[in-house]
């Protein structure tokens, strides 16, 4: 098998006053880049709002739950697989089992975020289930089981996993490296933040002067350029089919390109689609187009959306050009005229193709 082949998603969107991603502050991201103030998303932020797309496009067993709160969904396994023991014994059960796994718990909930597929949850209970009717020793029972609680949570990772990764301070084992990369996205122009003023009516105020509340929301708009990258050599890696890596990738794609992150929804209703989406094959390495974006796109009565494609594009060729190849394969999806040497397809074609394409991969 090969050992490279890259998914490059380079996407242009437009996002209308908003507060998408905030700061401690509760103020939008920004970041300074070509030093002028830019919109910020982070990778986070955009990671997450895939992740629940996930849950729409995938089948439950193939994605994971990352929280703090493992004892509970243990809990509740363990009861699922042995529903004749006592609530006292199946919390300890769980409360040995999160030990001996190296998942350490802080009271109802673990200390930290932890990743696990609900695949690697089910095993986990019932070796846990296994340690508990075991009746040697407790030193013999630890030998005997200390490889098994390690293989009940490496093994299956769920596909968001896999694209995403896990850290496990409290054992390096427990680690699973990341086939995808997503970078934080910035407007390519100059962003000022503002302010809305707003106040809240009270419905039973009965003299009807004042407001039942004020207060003030920050917020900016912009047009954003996105990137992210899949290595689907290393997914290839995993206990993955060649079917399922391609559907993972499929997902992949999907969910960067219609997901949202979820920040002041509700105030500002901003669910914008991408008008512009580039994605290549490559054999060599994934490159981010960003500095396409290094001189902010200038202010026009025409907005910046037809200059960010131009100035993409532009950039793309000076890369093609003095450093990389052009990529094996690519497509895109616009709204607007293009100049890029790529198939011109609509996102069903797309997610088809990139799909068919990965399939082939030996």
């Amino acid at each position: 098998m090969k050992n490279n082949l890259y998914v490059d998603v380079h996407v242009l969107q437009t996002v209308p006053p908003s507060c998408v991603n905030r700061d401690d502050t509760g103020s939008p991201k920004t970041a300074v880049y070509g030093g002028t103030n830019r919109a910020r998303v982070s990778s986070q932020a955009w990671k997450r709002a895939m992740r629940m797309m996930f849950k729409e496009m995938l089948e439950a067993d193939k994605i994971g739950f990352r929280t703090r709160n493992v004892k509970q969904l243990l809990i509740n396994k363990l009861f699922e697989l042995a529903p004749d023991k006592r609530e006292e014994d199946i919390a300890k059960i769980a409360e040995i089992a999160l030990e001996a796994s190296k998942i350490k718990s802080g009271g109802d909930k673990k200390d930290v975020l932890f990743f696990i597929s609900s695949v690697q949850l089910e095993a986990l209970a019932k070796v846990a289930l296994e340690y508990d009717e075991d009746d040697s020793s407790k030193k013999e029972k630890e030998q005997k089981f200390k490889k098994r609680w390690q293989e009940a949570l490496n093994g299956q990772p769920s596909v968001d996993m896999l694209l995403f990764g896990r850290m496990a301070a409290s054992d390096p084992e427990l680690n699973c490296e990341a086939s995808a990369q997503v970078a934080h996205c910035i407007s390519t122009h100059e962003v000022s933040n503002e302010f809305d003023y707003f106040t809240a009516v009270d419905d039973y105020d009965e003299d009807g002067s004042g407001a039942g509340h004020i207060g003030t929301v920050e917020f900016n708009s912009s047009t954003l350029y996105r990137y992210a990258t899949v290595n689907v050599g290393e997914l290839y890696q995993s206990s993955l089919s060649t079917d399922e890596v391609a559907d993972a990738v499929k997902g992949f794609v999907e969910a960067f390109i219609k997901s949202m992150p979820e920040g002041k929804q509700n105030s500002f209703a901003n669910r914008t689609l991408p008008f512009y989406t580039y994605v290549t094959i490559r054999e060599d390495q994934p490159i981010n187009m960003v500095g396409a974006f290094e001189k902010a796109v200038a202010k026009t009565r025409e907005g910046y959306g037809s200059n960010s494609i131009k100035a993409l594009e532009d950039f793309m060729e000076k890369v093609y050009g003095s450093f990389a190849e052009k990529p094996k394969k690519s497509w895109v999806v616009s709204l607007e005229n293009t100049a890029v040497d790529a198939k011109r397809v609509k996102v069903s074609e797309l997610l088809a193709e990139v799909s068919a394409e990965v399939s082939t991969f030996e």
